[in-house]
């Protein structure tokens, strides 16, 4: 290109520039807002008859899925449902009424029909002459706020009835800590009823069903063929005929309780008891048990659910309960009322039952086995021509009358005795047993062979190949009548010694002494000492000395105290005093034998000064009531009293009871009070004197009107069992 060119050519530079585009009215500004907004907007025109909606924006459409050509020319009313509650749209209604704003959150309903909280407000619309013309509705659905605030409510509900359960449960498992009070099972019930269910009993099977207020531990077992406790009273709807098609399906049906007896079904069940007919069947009966009680409850309840109560090895009864209505306060219909939470403390209340009954009974049997071995081990009271023998025995309280310690009194030939006292460890049926084998073979010994040492070297073989589980200590003495007097030969395994008291002074009879039996492996020596008139010989095991806050060295001591410091001159005042002194609150088991060598001279004098008290320990068996009716009458004897025919019949009537109605041993207590004799028996049962002729509060059947007619008597609770007194009157004309 020429320069010529180049200067020819010019720029053209053009600009379009767009005009402002006209400025929106507020009122355009208003409207698009509206329809831009998420919140749902609704005008009704007040002036027209029934307020019809005349405009809607575009996010009402959203939410309700109506269009506003559908709507307009409608009642707002439109979004209303079968489940709208006209109480929480009361505010609205109240609202439109007075003309002023309100707010209400209500259930609506969308255009499919899918249900939706919406919460509305509304507000009127005024002209300037001040009347209304429109309302303003604003809508916004809070339907997740709700489900929110609504499952917020629910755990808390959930919780509250979680630790209302929890604590009940609680509660349950300290009221079977006391499983010897007779109204346990009620209590539990009581507990249950207005707090979980409306109603609930209990009901144990033992030999057939029967409602229960208490655990008996000697229940009889569970047999088949069993009838289901005694026959229930009559009532209406016993006396009214079934209808043919109900009653032929009861009859045709299964046994639904038997078999949550049988443990066939689980449970829980429902039961209608109006539709099952009285019989011998486990639901017949208790059908018609339960009608009584179901009638007196508020709307007369005709289902209720059965749980079972489960032991380790077979279902041992039966909750029956009556659940809440799940709307209301009243009782409802079955297990469909029965929620969770209740399920739940009810499952875990009838578990925590179930294992304290299979528990007190288990033990209950164990004791009893255990009792049975270590009774048939104790002999009977000693009567040796010639000697004073007095025996006690006393298991610690903590272990209900079971324990290793024992004693014996053989008479080995007519002049020959043997005295054994022994301790085997433990406080359990190995202990029972293994004391009963040892007591078997010394005893065998012992009649073979005379001499203690030798006695003990057998036993020690022989027990070596036995291997019994348990350690165990003696003391074995033989006591042979001489001319002037009796000579004493002892050995001891592993055993305390023994003491011998004489004018006032205790000695340690601590010769011969050697390993625990089983583990001689030598020799065992023999001591020996000899015994003159008032002498007195006592044996014991650790209980009466042992303690806690003390050495063995220190109660050994305690006890020469003791012995120096008796008055009495028979060996029952002996042995009183000294476990008067000692025993008072024993850590383990007690075992005494008091031995003493008579003074013809000096007794008849002594014995006006003796200490007025005695005290027996007797077998809980027949053969007690006439032990204590001779040592009665000696006492009576010895103490010079009269009317010893008396206290004759009274002691054997309360004794009687207690081997009768009571378990464990018998304690027998005699004591003179200056005015009569006091007779005092304890036994472990704590259950109160119960009349067997229907009188309550008698001790037992006509017996009673002899006590009543002799003594004046009473009872009070002690320790585990109970203590039944009686003092004899004067007869008439005596004093």
């Amino acid at each position: 290109m020429s320069r010529s060119n180049a200067r020819r050519s010019e720029a053209v530079v053009v600009n379009f520039v767009t005009p402002d585009p006209p400025a929106l009215s507020l009122a355009d500004v208003r409207d698009r807002a509206l329809q831009a907004t998420d919140v749902s907007f609704v005008i009704t025109d007040a002036t027209r008859p029934g307020t019809p909606i005349v405009w809607v924006n575009d996010a009402f459409t959203r939410t309700t899925g109506y269009t506003a050509e559908e709507v307009v020319g409608r009642n707002p009313n439109l979004l209303r449902g079968p489940a709208t509650d006209d109480v929480t749209a009361a505010p609205l209604s109240a609202a439109v009424t007075e003309e002023r704003p309100g707010t209400a959150t209500v259930l609506n309903y969308r255009k499919d029909g899918r249900p939706f909280w919406n919460q509305v407000s509304v507000s009127p619309v005024h002209d300037d002459a001040g009347r209304l013309t429109h309302w303003v509705g604003v809508q916004v659905d809070v339907t997740a706020q709700v489900d929110t605030q609504e499952a917020q409510v629910e755990a808390v509900k959930v919780e509250r009835r979680a630790r209302t359960g929890l604590a009940i449960v609680t509660q349950v498992s300290e009221l079977l800590t006391e499983l010897n009070d007779p109204h346990i099972l009620a209590d539990i019930a009581g507990l249950l009823q207005h707090e979980v269910v409306v109603w609930a009993r209990f009901y144990l099977d033992d030999g057939g069903l029967h409602p229960a207020e208490g655990i008996d531990a000697h229940a009889a077992a569970r047999g088949r063929g069993r009838r289901h406790g005694p026959p229930p009273h009559a009532t209406v709807h016993q006396l009214t005929p079934l209808p043919e098609a109900a009653a032929a399906a009861a009859d045709a049906g299964p046994d639904a309780v038997q078999k949550l007896l049988d443990g066939v079904a689980d449970g829980p069940l429902e039961l209608d008891v109006s539709r099952v007919p009285d019989d011998d069947s486990a639901s017949g009966w208790l059908s018609g048990e339960l009608r009584p009680s179901l009638v007196a409850l508020p709307g007369a309840p005709t289902r209720v659910v059965v749980m079972p109560i489960g032991g380790r090895r077979r279902v041992l009864g039966l909750l029956v309960v009556v659940p809440f209505a799940a709307a209301g306060e009243g009782p409802g219909e079955g297990l469909a009322d029965l929620d969770d939470s209740a399920r739940t403390v009810l499952y875990l209340t009838a578990r925590r039952v179930g294992m304290a009954v299979d528990n007190v009974r288990l033990y209950a049997r164990e004791h009893e086995l255990a009792e049975t071995l270590q009774r048939a081990m104790l002999p009977e009271q000693a009567e040796v021509q010639g000697l004073d023998i007095w025996t006690y025995y006393a298991p610690n309280s903590e272990h209900a009358q079971v324990g290793g310690d024992w004693y014996d009194v053989l008479q080995i030939a007519p002049d020959v005795v043997g005295i054994v006292i022994g301790d085997v460890v433990g406080h359990d049926v190995e202990a029972a047993a293994s004391m009963g084998q040892l007591r078997s073979v010394v005893r065998a010994y012992a009649y073979e062979i005379e001499t203690p040492g030798p006695v003990l070297e057998r036993v020690d073989q022989l027990v070596a190949g036995m291997r019994i589980p348990r350690a165990a200590s003696l003391v074995l003495a033989t006591l042979r009548r001489s001319a002037s007097g009796w000579d004493l030969e002892y050995s001891r395994a592993g055993h305390l010694p023994a003491l011998l008291v004489r004018d006032g002074h205790a000695t340690q009879l601590a010769d011969a002494p050697g390993q625990l039996v089983g583990f001689g492996g030598r020799p065992r020596a023999t001591g020996r000492s000899d015994l003159r008139p008032g002498d007195v010989l006592i044996f014991y095991t650790d209980g009466l000395i042992e303690r806690r806050d003390r050495s063995l060295q220190a109660g050994i001591q305690a006890l020469c105290d003791a012995a120096e410091q008796v008055v009495a001159i028979d060996s029952a005042g002996v042995g009183e005093e000294v476990l008067s002194r000692l025993a008072d609150a024993p850590e383990d088991d007690v075992a005494v034998v008091v031995v003493r060598v008579p003074d013809p001279e000096s007794d008849h004098d002594r014995l006006q000064r003796s200490p007025r008290r005695r005290r027996w320990q007797l077998p809980s068996e027949p053969a007690s009531i006439g032990r204590a009716r001779h040592a009665v009458l000696r006492t009576c004897r010895a103490w010079d009293l009269p009317d010893a025919a008396s206290a004759e019949l009274v002691v054997s009537e309360l004794v009687a009871n207690a081997v009768l109605h009571g378990w464990g041993h018998v304690a027998l207590r005699l004591f003179d009070t200056g005015d009569g004799l006091r007779i005092e028996v304890e036994d472990a049962n704590p259950a109160p004197p119960v009349a067997t002729d229907g009188h309550p509060g008698r001790v037992g059947g006509y017996g009673i009107q002899i006590v009543e007619r002799l003594a004046d008597w009473g009872w009070r609770p002690s320790g585990t069992g109970k203590l039944v007194w009686a003092r004899v009157r004067p007869a008439a004309g005596d004093g």
